[in-house]
């Protein structure tokens, strides 16, 4: 039986997570039915423990089967690579210091960084974290962020943008409107922040407006509850903050892309049907299903697809909005660089090695 024209319209819409070193089968299924217009990689998908030539070749093997499998050219190669506690990549990959600790050297890291990430085929990383470090006791952003204030995170998370444009790779400003302020890690539940609209542009939406003027293309979106702004659903499905906010107040034009759909805040709500559809209609563009957390299978990624292709079927999920959405993404993937993979020389990871140990100094 052949896949709907619909299913597969899903995939303009979809970054994949790959199984491992090497594609499954299920792999191979998804990304020849779905063609997803990107990946995004995890430790998993690197050899461990073994020579930089050695795991490098086999992640490039991994990387043009990919290619062969979706039938693009162009494609979103992506990596949550914040620095710190967030680097999915085997050595000699530079390992730099959390964000909290770049200060003055942001712009200098994010271009180092970028570098490493090229020669890994990389075009898009998920970074920088436009969160506040505002609740101390705060699980899951931390010294992820670039400070504890929206002024020193504006500063960081300006100038590690900047850094990322000047040496070719995308950003992503992360996580619209704000993950700094909560005590819950919504990998494991859905926090909920009890925050007023003027509560957040107090504060949260400060780097976020910041962002937006130097034109970051793209925003990702938070799963948390922000019952006083609307206590129907999360910042991912609702339209009084990604439409009415991020769109209209703050005036973003670029990609709205979700966090993870697999994380536990809200991964049991897209098993609903008109999830996807709401979630489109609310202003997101682009889903990420990274089948990292608890070993997603692929059948609930077909489950969210076959819901996307039932919505349009039925009218439920309007067709100007999908268009809408596939114009912003392949606009974006239109400007996105296609890097081919290769060894770094050792001199070139030696400056990196000893700018990380000056930025873990400052």
């Amino acid at each position: 039986m052949g896949v709907s024209q619909e299913l597969r319209r899903f995939g303009h819409h979809l970054i994949l997570g790959i199984s491992g070193t090497t594609l499954s089968d299920d792999d191979k299924r998804a990304l020849t039915e779905l063609k997803p217009i990107g990946v995004i990689f995890f430790a998993k998908n690197f050899l461990d423990g073994t020579p930089y030539q050695v795991w490098l070749e086999s992640f490039k093997d991994l990387n043009s089967q990919i290619r062969k499998y979706t039938e693009r050219d162009s494609m979103f190669i992506s990596l949550d690579h914040e620095g710190g506690r967030v680097i999915r990549t085997p050595l000699p990959i530079t390992r730099f210091p959390h964000a909290l600790l770049l200060r003055s050297h942001a712009r200098e890291v994010a271009k180092a960084t970028a570098v490493e990430l090229k020669s890994l085929g990389i075009n898009l990383s998920w970074a920088p974290v436009a969160d506040i470090f505002s609740h101390p006791n705060n699980p899951v952003i931390g010294p992820r962020a670039f400070g504890n204030t929206p002024e020193t995170v504006t500063q960081g998370a300006r100038d590690y943008y900047f850094g990322l444009q000047e040496s070719g790779i995308i950003g992503c400003a992360k996580h619209f409107p704000g993950h700094g302020d909560t005590s819950n890690d919504s990998h494991i539940e859905l926090p909920i922040l009890n925050l007023t609209l003027e509560d957040l542009r107090l504060r949260e939406l400060i780097p976020f407006r910041a962002l937006i003027e130097v034109q970051i293309p793209l925003i990702m979106t938070v799963h948390i509850l922000f019952p006083k702004i609307d206590p129907d659903v999360p910042a991912t499905l609702s339209q009084a903050i990604l439409k009415t906010i991020l769109r209209e107040e703050l005036g973003f034009e670029g990609v709205v892309v979700s966090d993870d759909l697999d994380m536990k805040a809200i991964s049991e709500m897209f098993m609903k049907a008109g999830t996807v559809a709401r979630s489109l209609h609310a202003g997101c563009d682009l889903f990420i299903i990274s089948r990292n957390i608890n070993s997603s299978s692929i059948e609930r990624t077909y489950q969210i697809a076959e819901d996307f292709a039932d919505s349009l079927t039925n009218g439920s999920l309007d067709e100007s909005v999908v268009e809408a959405a596939r114009e912003r993404i392949e606009k974006l993937l239109a400007v996105t660089p296609q890097y081919p993979i290769h060894a770094l020389d050792k001199e070139i990871l030696l400056q990196h090695a000893q700018l990380a140990i000056a930025s873990s100094y400052s």
